[in-house]
C-alpha cells in the first residue's frame, strides 16, 4: 500500500480471545484512511493456558479461579505488550508517530453473578483480553481509550457528528478503499482508532 501523506497514525484494537484485530488509520478525523490491518497475538505459545485461561480453572470456586489465573494473565500481558510494540516500531520505522490507541472489547461485568461456569469463563476472558490491551498500551507509553463493544458505534458517531447511518457508510467506504478483509471486527477497530486522529487543518 502506498505511503499516505500524514506523519501521524492511530491504532484501533478489537479484543478477541487470544488475539486482537488491529487497524491503523491515518489522515484526519474528517477524512480517515486505512493504512494497515493486522492481527496481534495475545498468547504465549509455550503456555497453552494463555489461550483460554479461565477455562483452565473454571471448575474452581470463583474466588480461587481469580487467584489461579493471575500468573497466566501476566504472561498474556507480556505477549500483548510485545505484539503491540512490534506494530508501533513498524510505524516508527516508516517515520510515523502513533497518536493513540483505541480499544474495543467486553465491558466490565459482575462476573461472580454468572451461574454457568462455562459462560462465566468466556465472559471473564472477554474482560481479561480487553484489559491486557489496556496494559500493553500503558507499557508502551501510549495513550489509550477503551470502548465497550456494545456502545462504540453510538459513541463514535456522536463524537464525529454523524448519524448511525452516516457512520456505517463512512466505514463501508474505508473498507472499499482498503480492500478485504473488512469484517465487523475491522470496522470496530477502525471506529476505536478514529477519535484519536487529528482534526483537519482547515
Amino acid at each position: 500500500m502506498p505511503k499516505l501523506n500524514s506523519d501521524t497514525v492511530s491504532i484501533g484494537l478489537r479484543a478477541k480471545t487470544g488475539r486482537a484485530i488491529a487497524v491503523v488509520l491515518t489522515g484526519s478525523s474528517d477524512s480517515p484512511r486505512v493504512m494497515k490491518r493486522t492481527q496481534l497475538t495475545l498468547t504465549d505459545p509455550r503456555t497453552p493456558a494463555t489461550s483460554q485461561p479461565y477455562h483452565e480453572v473454571m471448575d474452581l470456586p470463583w474466588e480461587q479461579a481469580q487467584v489461579a489465573v493471575r500468573k497466566t494473565a501476566k504472561l498474556i500481558e507480556k505477549a500483548a505488550s510485545k505484539s503491540l510494540r512490534r506494530l508501533v516500531q513498524e510505524m516508527q520505522s516508516e517515520g510515523l508517530k502513533v497518536r493513540g490507541v483505541g480499544i474495543v472489547g467486553a465491558g466490565n461485568r459482575n462476573l461472580e453473578k454468572i451461574g454457568s461456569t462455562h459462560i462465566r469463563a468466556h465472559a471473564a476472558e472477554g474482560v481479561l483480553f480487553r484489559q491486557v490491551l489496556e496494559t500493553a498500551a500503558e507499557l508502551n507509553g501510549l495513550r489509550s481509550r477503551t470502548f465497550d463493544e456494545r456502545s462504540v458505534e453510538e459513541i463514535v458517531a456522536s463524537e464525529m457528528g454523524l448519524s448511525a447511518e452516516e457512520l456505517r457508510r463512512a466505514l463501508a467506504e474505508m473498507g472499499r478503499a482498503a480492500g478485504p478483509p473488512w469484517r465487523a471486527d475491522e470496522k470496530s477497530a477502525a471506529m476505536a482508532a478514529w477519535p484519536a486522529l487529528p482534526a483537519s487543518a482547515r
